[in-house]
């Protein structure tokens, strides 16, 4: 039979597209307005001397001597540093857990994989503030919850003070990092999971695979989508780690857990007295999300060759 189906007409056809743009425009023009131009006058500024003092937008023009101060600044590669340190503990750690729990908890019945999702994913939705009060109580050097169970079990002697002190300070900030980062990639795994062939691995368990091989050969090249973007959202989150170091340690004690993002924060808006910080702390910005492209396409690269 025939196609009865007609072509669509050029006004029909560009009255869809007209709607469309039009449905399109409130997220464009914030999308231009709050991330598009405040990027390109991030990266002018950078190259200028704009402090807060400057009757206009822009101080005089610098050049790239805002990025030579950066490499001469011990401050900065100090936070760059324990970036680079939050992201190479946390990421791999975020994604092996949130893989592990998921292949264990994929195939509970509804009302048991629910629950667990949901306890899973609340640090997520809760306030940044509330968890970061709640694990400040737990940190306290005198009535924390960590140091009581500790003494308790006879692990150690004497209180820690765990965000004070330059040896646990970081690794106290990764935690709660950790905590607060998994609950997405658990809920995105476990859909994954669900997503997996099952005739393949029907097959495969029937040539004699064992579980290890039917999860590595069949269930894990069709998870790599996921584990590409959870692993890019995983990277750029740590790399912008901010509020836990604000509301817990201010960059201390003597710059143990500074960070790119808190030292822009810090040289923008606490060293007023000093010029060109706006320019000088647009620079770090401009050196962050280079960082952050570099390491997002050597993971894309990766994932395209898996």
């Amino acid at each position: 039979m025939a196609n009865s189906a007609k072509p669509m007409s050029r006004a029909l056809q560009r009255r869809e597209d007209v709607a469309g743009y039009l449905f399109m425009l409130p997220s464009l023009v914030f999308f231009v307005g709050f991330v598009i131009i405040p990027m390109f006058i991030c990266i002018l500024t950078s190259l200028t001397s704009s402090n807060m003092h400057d009757p206009g937008m822009f101080g005089s023009f610098v050049g790239l001597e805002n990025f030579i101060k950066l490499w001469q600044d011990d401050v900065f590669k100090k936070g760059l540093l324990n970036t680079f340190i939050i992201v190479l503990v946390s990421v791999p750690t975020v994604c092996a857990f949130s893989l592990w729990v998921s292949s264990a908890i994929y195939k509970l019945h509804n009302v048991a994989l629910s629950a667990f999702r949901c306890i899973f994913y609340l640090p997520v939705v809760t306030g940044s503030v509330a968890v970061t009060v709640v694990w400040r109580w737990m940190y306290d050097n005198y009535t924390g919850i960590l140091n009581t169970a500790l003494k308790s079990a006879g692990i150690i002697e004497q209180n820690i003070n765990w965000l004070g002190s330059e040896s646990t300070a970081l690794a106290c900030i990764i935690v709660i990092l950790f905590t607060t980062s998994v609950g997405q990639p658990i809920v995105l795994y476990v859909s994954a999971l669900g997503n997996v062939d099952q005739t393949l691995v029907e097959a495969a368990q029937v040539d004699g695979a064992t579980d290890f091989q039917v999860f590595w050969k069949v269930k894990w090249p069709q998870m790599m989508p996921t584990t590409l973007y959870i692993l890019v959202i995983t990277t750029i989150n740590s790399f912008q780690c901010f509020a836990l170091i604000q509301l817990l340690t201010q960059g201390g004690p003597n710059h143990a857990t500074d960070t790119v993002m808190y030292y822009i924060y810090y040289t923008a808006f606490k060293l007023t007295e000093q010029a060109g910080h706006f320019g000088y702390a647009n620079a770090m910005g401009v050196m962050l999300a280079i960082f952050i492209g570099i390491l997002s396409a050597i993971q894309f690269r990766l994932g395209r060759e898996k």
